[in-house]
């Protein structure tokens, strides 16, 4: 569990729900039932829009990504790497054919495979690189779903305070409507830059670095794979392998 997500969204709440009880508007200020749906509805609908139905469905399965990161553990993996280096050296590439059945990570065990099947390492990174591209650029994708909800709430916000100023427009001759309907208009305002700066643009950005500490940890796991198609020593793997290891 990431727990600097956890204390960032609560830190935010308790900044906008304390600062309207400090400011003496109350809770009940922030609500308004016509500034939410502008807001959230059309920020969803414009993001609908601009991305495809795969790149959304994406960005919500990663989304919870921001609160509990996938596990990556680099020190550990530089030790299974040299375990695999020892196995190759002393049964051959064939002896870890049982460990890439075993291997439950889909991109290690493909790796482990083209090295039992004797691809040569050209090859081998080729065919990696390629995978490992795909996966982050895609990744990046539903990542940018939020970013692209961060940019586009504010103007919904805008949006809506208009729509607010519209309709107080419309009371000018009941004084006793204005101040409410001047209240609700700014409601939007807020629901817009609030959501924005405080919710989906941290989470792209903290979605951002999560995929590249994976695309990361991939490539140390490409480069060890590598290093054992070309027979290199365990003690080399290892000491060329401990510079992706930051504490």
């Amino acid at each position: 569990m990431d727990i600097l997500s956890l204390i960032g969204i609560t830190l935010g709440l308790v900044a906008v729900l304390g600062g309207s009880i400090a400011k003496g508007s109350g809770l009940g200020a922030l609500w308004n039932a016509a500034a939410f749906l502008i807001v959230v509805l059309g920020t969803l609908g414009a993001t609908l829009v601009q991305a495809r139905l795969s790149v959304f469905m994406h960005g919500m399965r990663i989304l919870p990504w921001a609160f509990k990161p996938p596990k990556v553990d680099n020190r550990a993996t530089v030790e299974q790497i040299v375990e695999w280096s020892h196995v190759a050296r002393k049964e051959g590439l064939l002896g870890l054919e049982t460990l890439a059945d075993e291997e439950t990570d889909g991109f290690a065990r493909k790796g482990l495979q083209l090295l039992v099947d004797g691809s040569e390492p050209q090859t081998i990174r080729q065919i990696m690189e390629a995978d490992l591209d795909n996966r982050e650029h895609f990744d990046l994708q539903g990542a940018k779903i939020f970013e692209s909800m961060g940019i586009y709430a504010p103007t919904l916000g805008i949006v809506g305070a208009v729509m607010g100023l519209m309709a107080v427009m419309q009371n000018l001759a009941d004084p006793s409507k204005l101040g409410a309907g001047i209240a609700a208009a700014f409601v939007a305002t807020i629901y817009g830059i609030a959501s924005a700066n405080l919710l989906f643009l941290p989470v792209a950005n903290k979605l951002k670095s999560i995929i590249q500490n994976r695309s990361q940890h991939q490539q140390m796991l490409m480069e060890g794979l590598i290093a054992i198609a070309e027979g290199e020593n365990p003690r080399n793997i290892e000491s060329k392998l401990s510079g992706f290891i930051h504490e």
